[in-house]
C-alpha cells in the first residue's frame, strides 16, 4: 500500500515543486509565498524554532525616525508625492492620492513606497487605516489597492483602470505599505538588507509610520486601524504591539493613536493553521475519507516533526484537490484566452494578478508613482525570511487587555487559511463568550456570521476568498464601516 502511496507522494511533490516555486500554475502569489515559507520550515533548512515574544518585538530605539521639523520641508515632499493621475484612470476621480519613499535608516539607504488615498468626503474627519498584504514578501499595493480595496481595479487591457465602488476610503483614509524593503517599489542600496525576517518587517514599519505622520502631521493625532490579510496574521499584531510599547512614556504628540486590528484569514498558529487546512479540505467535499483518516491517524499537528506517513498522506491531500483556485474554491481559474473585459462588481477576475503586473511596470505608470525604474513583481525574489514565529497567539492574546479592538475575519471560500483553522486558533486560547454566535446581514442578505469573545471578535464573510475585498466587496465595505465605528455589522435584514 505505501509502495504505491510513497509513488503517488512523489509524484505531487514534483508538481508541487513546479507550481509552487516557479509560480507557473496563475494562482495567487501572495498564498503561495505563504506555502513556500511554511515548506521551508517544515524541511529545516533555517531555524525558525518558536522564538519567545521579546525576540522578535524587543525595544530598539527611535535612532532611524527622522527628526526632522522644517514644516515647509516636509510640506514639499508631501506635494511633490501627490499624485495628478494614473495613465488610464477613468474620469470623476474626486479624491487625493499621494506616492513615494519614506527612509527608514539614517543613512537614506533603505526606503519603503506607499500609496495614500485619501476620502472624498470629510477626509479630515475619518480615520486612517493602514492596510498590509501578506506573503511574506508580497506587496500591499499590488494585492491590497490594486485588487482589494483600493480605488481603482486594473482593466483587462492592463493600461486603463475603473472606479472601485465599494473602495475602502470611502469610509476612511487608506495608506498601503509596501515593506519590508525588497517588495513591490520599496527597495535598499545594500542586498544584506534583504535579509529580514518578522522582528526587522515589524521595526521598520513602525518606524516609516513615525516618518510618514511628519510628511502628514494632520494625521498625527487621528484614530488609527491596521487590517491586513494572510500572513499580516504576523505583520499587524506585531506592529500593534510595537506601536504600543512604544507609545508608553511619549509626549502625546508623538503616540501613535492605534484603535484596532482586522485580520482577513490570517496565518497565525503553524500547527493550528495546517490542521485547520486539510479539516477544511475534507469537509468541503475536497479529500477523500481515506485520505482524511489517514492525516487524522498519522499527523498529530504539534511541531514540524511529522512521520513520513502523515507527509505522503498529505501529498495525497493536495493530488486529491486537483487544479483548482485553493484561495476560493468555487471560483474559476485564470484562462488568458478569454476576452477582454472590464472588472465586474462582484465578479472578481482570476487573472487580476497579470494585469496588475502589466500595468504597473508600464513606464509612465511608474513616473506617476514617482518611483525610480524597477522591475515590478507582485512577491518578492531577493528576501531572505529569516524569523517566524510558529504562533502568533501570545502577541494577539496580549493586547486583548490593550483596549483596542481586534477583530480576525475569514472568508469562507478560502483553503489556503480557511476559517476552520482561524477558529481552531480562538479556541485554543479559551476564551470566555461575550456575543452569541448570530449571521450579519448586508442589504438584506447573510453577509456571514460573528461571535464576539472577550477582547476579540470573529467575523465570516460569506461567499469570500482569501482576498475578501476582491470577491464580494459589498460586505467587506459593511465590515469595514462597522469596525471603525466600533459597532458589530446588523444582526437583522431591516
Amino acid at each position: 500500500m505505501f509502495t504505491i502511496l510513497s509513488q503517488k507522494a512523489l509524484l505531487w511533490s514534483l508538481i508541487l515543486l513546479v507550481c509552487h516555486f516557479a509560480i507557473s500554475c496563475k494562482a495567487n502569489q501572495q498564498s503561495e509565498y505563504l506555502y513556500k515559507l511554511i515548506q521551508s520550515k517544515k524541511s529545516q533548512e533555517k531555524d525558525f524554532s518558536s522564538h519567545e515574544e521579546a525576540y522578535y518585538l524587543s525595544d530598539f530605539s527611535d535612532e532611524y525616525v527622522s527628526h526632522e521639523h522644517d514644516v515647509e520641508q516636509q510640506l514639499r515632499l508631501k506635494e511633490a508625492d501627490k499624485v495628478k493621475a494614473l495613465p488610464g484612470q477613468p474620469k470623476g476621480v474626486d479624491f487625493d492620492q499621494y506616492a513615494g519613499y519614506i527612509s527608514v535608516d539614517a543613512k537614506e539607504n533603505r526606503k519603503l513606497f506607499y500609496y495614500f488615498v485619501e476620502s472624498p468626503l470629510n477626509s479630515s474627519t475619518k480615520p486612517l487605516v493602514l492596510w498590509l498584504n501578506g506573503g511574506p514578501g508580497c506587496s500591499s499595493f499590488g494585492y491590497g489597492a490594486m485588487q482589494e480595496l483600493g480605488p481603482f481595479r486594473v482593466n483587462s487591457d492592463a493600461k486603463t483602470l475603473s472606479l472601485n465602488k465599494h473602495a475602502w476610503n470611502k469610509v476612511a483614509n487608506v495608506l498601503f505599505l509596501e515593506s519590508p524593503a525588497g517588495v513591490g517599489f520599496s527597495y535598499s542600496n545594500n542586498t544584506s538588507d534583504y535579509k529580514v525576517g518578522d522582528k526587522t518587517t515589524a521595526r521598520y514599519s513602525y518606524i516609516f509610520l513615525r516618518n510618514w505622520f511628519k510628511r502628514f502631521p494632520q494625521y498625527k493625532t487621528r484614530d488609527f486601524f491596521i487590517a491586513g490579510e494572510s500572513y499580516a496574521g504576523h505583520y499587524i499584531p506585531q506592529l500593534a504591539h510595537v506601536i504600543l510599547s512604544k507609545n508608553k512614556g511619549k509626549k502625546s504628540l508623538e503616540i501613535i493613536n492605534l484603535k484596532g486590528i482586522a485580520v482577513g484569514n490570517g496565518w497565525i498558529d503553524d500547527n493550528l493553521c495546517s490542521k485547520g487546512m486539510y479539516d477544511y479540505f475534507w469537509t468541503t467535499a475536497l479529500n477523500s475519507d481515506e485520505t482524511h483518516n489517514g492525516i487524522q491517524k498519522h499527523c498529530h499537528f504539534k511541531s514540524y516533526d511529522e512521520s513520513d506517513e502523515c507527509d505522503e498522506y498529505q501529498n495525497i491531500s493536495y493530488n486529491e484537490v486537483g487544479n483548482i483556485d485553493i484561495y476560493n474554491i468555487y471560483a474559476p481559474v485564470c484562462n488568458t484566452s478569454t476576452t477582454e473585459t472590464s472588472p465586474s462588481e462582484n465578479i472578481f477576475d482570476p487573472c487580476s494578478d497579470d494585469y496588475t503586473t502589466s500595468y504597473l511596470n508600464q513606464p509612465k505608470v511608474q513616473e506617476a508613482l514617482h518611483v525610480k525604474a524597477t522591475k515590478w513583481s507582485p512577491c518578492s525574489n531577493v528576501l531572505n525570511w529569516t524569523d517566524s514565529p510558529t504562533s502568533i497567539l501570545p502577541t494577539i492574546n496580549g493586547l486583548r487587555s490593550s483596549g483596542i479592538s481586534i477583530w480576525l475575519f475569514s472568508g469562507d471560500t478560502d483553503g489556503r487559511v480557511p476559517i476552520t483553522s482561524t477558529r481552531y486558533s480562538i479556541n485554543s486560547l479559551n476564551l470566555p463568550i461575550h456575543t452569541a454566535w448570530r449571521p450579519w446581514y448586508n442589504y438584506k442578505e447573510v453577509g456571514g456570521y460573528l461571535i464576539g469573545y472577550k477582547g476579540l471578535t470573529l467575523l465570516t464573510v460569506r461567499g469570500a476568498g482569501h482576498m475578501v475585498p476582491s470577491y464580494q466587496p459589498q460586505r467587506a465595505l459593511t465590515m469595514i464601516s462597522s469596525f471603525l465605528q466600533g459597532k458589530l455589522p446588523p444582526k437583522s435584514d431591516s
